[in-house]
């Protein structure tokens, strides 16, 4: 398996403070790497040092099969990234920051501005001052700078920050089209789970710092199937029946008052007959699915174990 970039036992402290701790992440040449967390949980940080803002105190990282080291910088040529706020020289059109950058990275073939600013929506506005740019508006600009190069891994910090629904959607296509067809690999942070449930192949979950999950997101997909979830009544009497009476053992208390059944060949409306029958009276019940939501607020509360 070929790894575009990996981090072993990385850690980044400020004074007491670890804002990134231990962290051992692994990202596959051509995927999307979903990197979830909140605010200030190390995502950003984590990001700074792969291209060699941030020095880390302790770890190592591989970018291309080669050991970054602080001296390094020919190899971040291959890097495409937008970290936190993108800055540009507000004076200037879109198209003159864009030729700065090229200018900047010895990138020769001035055509492909055009082309990259039309992929992320600001097609016809090349010649207009960025200072009169939206905050969507410069946060596409700051995607097309990062796409300019054609790099072999682009990283992403909150990408679709400030867009509308439509400009997500636009991004999201755009996304997975450089993985699919030009076997681009992304790192993409975000907090919207949503998003990343949507385009990404492995999703790594930080918090406090510390990387506490790294999935397929394939393998949430055939783990996290259909389950029933049933509010009774009476919810010690309904457990009753359901294991002892019913032969049910694939559940799960899920509070007081719910409960939820994960036995995949179990009809709902044979079910809540059954129960029913046994004198068990349902106040309500879903068909419901696991989500990423789902997996990543119980990863956030310690649940390693939830079905």
């Amino acid at each position: 398996m070929t790894y575009i970039a990996r981090t072993i036992g990385l850690t980044k402290t400020y004074g007491a403070i670890e804002a990134v701790s231990d962290v051992s992440m692994n990202i596959r040449q051509g995927e999307i790497y979903g990197l979830l967390g909140h605010n200030r949980s190390g995502k950003t940080t984590l990001m700074r040092m792969l291209v060699n803002l941030v020095k880390p105190n302790k770890g190592e990282i591989e970018l291309f099969g080669e050991k970054l080291s602080p001296s390094t910088y020919e190899i971040l040529k291959r890097i495409g990234s937008i970290i936190e706020y993108p800055l540009f020289y507000d004076d200037l059109t879109a198209w003159d920051n864009m030729d700065i950058h090229c200018e900047y990275m010895g990138f020769s073939d001035k055509k492909v501005i055009g082309t990259m600013m039309e992929q992320v929506g600001l097609k016809d506005i090349g010649r207009m001052p960025v200072g009169e740019f939206s905050f969507g508006m410069r946060q596409r600009l700051g995607i097309a700078r990062a796409m300019i190069t054609t790099p072999e891994l682009l990283i992403l910090d909150e990408p679709i920050n400030g867009l509308d629904p439509a400009g997500i959607m636009e991004l999201r296509d755009l996304f997975k089209r450089l993985s699919s067809e030009h076997r681009i690999t992304l790192l993409i942070s975000s907090h919207h789970l949503g998003e990343i449930e949507q385009i990404a192949d492995t999703v790594g979950v930080i918090q406090g710092g510390r990387l506490i999950e790294e999935v397929a997101m394939e393998r949430i997909r055939e783990q996290h199937h259909e389950y029933i979830e049933l509010c009774p009544t009476d919810i010690r009497k309904a457990v009753y029946v359901i294991e002892h009476l019913l032969g049910l053992s694939n559940y799960k208390l899920v509070n007081e008052q719910t409960i939820r059944i994960y036995d995949q060949d179990v009809r709902p409306s044979i079910l809540i007959a059954d129960l029913v029958r046994h004198d068990v009276a349902i106040e309500s019940f879903f068909k419901r699915v696991h989500s990423l939501e789902e997996y990543f607020m119980n990863l956030m509360k310690g649940d390693r174990n939830f079905v």
